[in-house]
């Protein structure tokens, strides 16, 4: 078994399942683990209850579905987006699309018309599946060169239905790709200009698969959830193709989100690896409080920005169980790590998101591209000479953006995060490369101000900034967003300064706290620090 293998066995397994092979198929792949002792197929939760769909139900539909599709003119390498919640067709969807060989294009159900429109004409979709609720967001523009599938109408005038789609016969015939070729057109989040595509090639599975078993450290004996959106990376990865790829069944929660019943589902559905985005745990730190909650989890995993070591605490403290921080992007996933595997797992340093992943060489360059040792800012790259699961291929359609991505002689990644590394190899984030504060000849990353902000009993979220300053260049700014039952007043700014001078230094405090119900975040929950600044600045 592969979690009985050496880390460099392991690799070796993974480039054979996935590289070293002339073609292959991600859906037969898939189809691969049907019979194991586990349950594997869809368990999914709505307002209506919940229902379990076993992988041959949703592999006969899959086969019905990319017969339509192919008799529809969509094939080898053709895009189709995906424009919905997590729910059955889902799964249907991409797996159909990729017994094809053909390309799923997630589109966020938050997204509206014109983020949908773009990422549609961009990767020149020919069928945009949807359901009613999102329907009226497919644009005209988009509907002259794509049709519309609605999974969930009767009768639909404007394109297809499911039903009709899925009239076609089971039929199983699996187009062979090779692992170059791409399996998912996925769309960055746009906070730094237009969103760019990232093509996602069948042999990146390794490197879901790798952070599975290493990173969030699934166990054949797992019941694993991971509640992230698939319309964004994070979800998608490791919320669906990873499970399918091992052979892990997938929940899908299909109702607005409830810490409350986020605990009941732990409890339910016997949940022992759980992964999610901070904005979901931090909002669970609000809700639950400081009441112990019973549960069976055995691990927690969370990506997307860093977590705040207080809301760590809290769920050591509360839950019983410790939350391992991850560090990844959509161009490659997750790449640096606070591994769960026993192969990789050390212990964590409060505040670190961990060391580089199998298969990746971490590194910290400055503006010249020079490595800096330890405790040094600078830039986090991925060292391409030294990372065998490096899969970014370049932007679609986008020389140039590619370009801005790796040093001139193309050894380096470059995230555009900075951090810095201990001697121990552990690297702490300090925020993107635009975030860093220069204020009176220090550089302050927001990170560690929020992090000792979030400390406050009253501070339910918070993002700091830098402002200009006539004396200090920038000054430090917090944007508070406070918990239930406290009020923002002059006193209460004080308090939160006085904890960031306790904990941080006296040059590190936020001479400027501003308190506010809501922080701008992109659809995926990330904050967007350069929103804040521009509203400063007007």
């Amino acid at each position: 078994m592969e979690d009985e293998l050496t880390l460099e066995g392991y690799l070796d397994y993974l480039f054979k399942k996935y590289k070293e092979v002339d073609s292959a198929n991600l859906a037969e792949i898939v189809y691969s683990n049907i019979g194991g002792d586990r349950f594997f197929g869809l368990d999914y939760v709505d307002s209506n209850g919940t229902r379990r769909i076993d992988m041959r139900e949703l592999r006969a539909d899959a086969q019905r579905l990319a017969n339509f599709f192919r008799a529809n003119g969509v094939g080898k390498g053709d895009k189709v987006g995906v424009l919905l919640p997590k729910c059955p067709p889902l799964v249907i969807t991409a797996l159909a699309l990729w017994q094809l060989g053909a390309v799923y294009v997630p589109l966020f159900t938050a997204f509206g018309t014109d983020a949908i429109s773009f990422r549609a004409i961009d990767s020149e979709a020919k069928f945009v599946v949807t359901n009613m609720a999102n329907e009226a967001k497919v644009g005209e523009d988009v509907r002259r060169s794509a049709r519309v599938l609605v999974v969930d109408a009767e009768e639909y005038h404007g394109g297809v239905t499911w039903r009709d789609a899925l009239s076609h016969q089971s039929d199983e015939n699996f187009e062979a790709i090779s692992p170059s070729d791409h399996i998912i057109l996925i769309y960055t989040s746009g906070t730094t200009g237009s969103p760019k595509g990232v093509p996602v090639p069948l042999w990146a599975v390794a490197a879901i698969e790798s952070y599975m078993t290493l990173g969030i450290g699934l166990r054949p004996t797992d019941t694993y959830w991971n509640m992230a959106d698939p319309g964004w990376a994070y979800g998608l990865y490791y919320g669906v193709v990873g499970p399918l790829a091992l052979g892990f069944g997938i929940l899908f929660l299909n109702i607005a989100f409830d810490p409350n019943r986020v605990e009941q589902i732990w409890r339910e559905y016997r949940i022992t690896n759980f992964a999610g985005a901070p904005t979901a745990y931090r909002a669970m730190r609000t809700a639950l409080g400081n009441r112990k909650v019973e549960s069976f989890l055995e691990r927690m995993s969370s990506a997307g920005e860093p977590l705040n070591p207080e809301v760590i605490e809290w769920a050591y403290r509360n839950l019983g169980v410790e939350i391992r921080d991850h560090y990844g992007q959509t161009e490659n996933g997750m790449m640096i790590n606070n591994h769960f595997d026993p192969r990789l797992a050390l212990p964590v340093q409060p505040g670190s998101m961990g060391k580089a992943a199998l298969g990746f060489r971490a590194v910290l360059v400055d503006s010249d591209f020079n490595e800096l040792g330890e405790g040094v800012d600078g830039e986090v790259a991925m060292d391409t000479s030294a990372s065998p699961l490096f899969w970014f291929p370049g932007y679609y359609r986008n020389e140039e953006k590619s370009k801005e991505r790796f040093s001139p002689d193309m050894r380096y990644y470059l995230t555009g995060d900075v951090a810095s590394q201990n001697s121990e190899g552990y690297f702490y984030f300090s925020g993107r490369s635009d975030d860093v504060i220069l204020t009176a000849g220090y550089r302050v990353g927001p990170f560690e101000v929020e992090s000792a902000i979030m400390n406050h009993p009253s501070v339910a979220e918070c993002a700091v900034i830098g402002v200009p300053d006539e004396l200090r260049g920038e000054a430090i700014c917090a944007y508070v967003v406070l918990r239930e039952g406290f009020v923002g007043s002059e006193e209460l700014a004080d308090e939160i300064r006085q904890v960031v001078r306790d904990r941080l230094a006296k040059t590190t405090y936020p001479r400027l706290v501003r308190f506010v119900d809501t922080l701008p975040k992109t659809p995926s929950g990330k904050i967007q620090r350069f929103l804040l600044r521009r509203e400063e600045s007007n």
